[in-house]
């Protein structure tokens, strides 16, 4: 009895086809489950980025400015905590962009 020429042992086509289609499937599966994940949810997503950038930033300003009333120097430590806000908020949108897509 012949094999077919283009199916493998395991049943698998040789450029994947089986592969490709289940994946395609399975995000077609999960895309009717989260029906609701619409145009909100990418706006509710914009504003947690935002949010998580923003607020980390505001903290660092603010606590610059207050370092650099009590302690002065020729450093600017409002410059340096803006810095350190900026990239601490952009780490924690980071943090919540990748843990939403691996959710998907």
């Amino acid at each position: 009895m012949a094999k077919e020429p283009f199916i493998k042992e395991r049943g698998r086509t040789p450029d994947g086809l089986t592969e490709k289609v289940g994946a395609k499937e399975n995000r077609k599966m999960r895309a009717r489950r989260e029906k609701d994940r619409g145009v909100w949810f990418g706006f509710g997503m914009f504003g947690l980025v935002g949010w998580a950038v923003a607020i980390p930033t505001v903290i660092g300003i603010g606590l610059g400015i207050w370092v650099d009333t009590k302690w002065p120097s020729r450093y600017s430590w409002t410059l340096m905590f803006l810095i350190t806000g900026v990239l601490v908020g952009c780490l924690n949108a980071w943090y919540w962009v990748k843990r939403e897509s691996k959710e998907d």
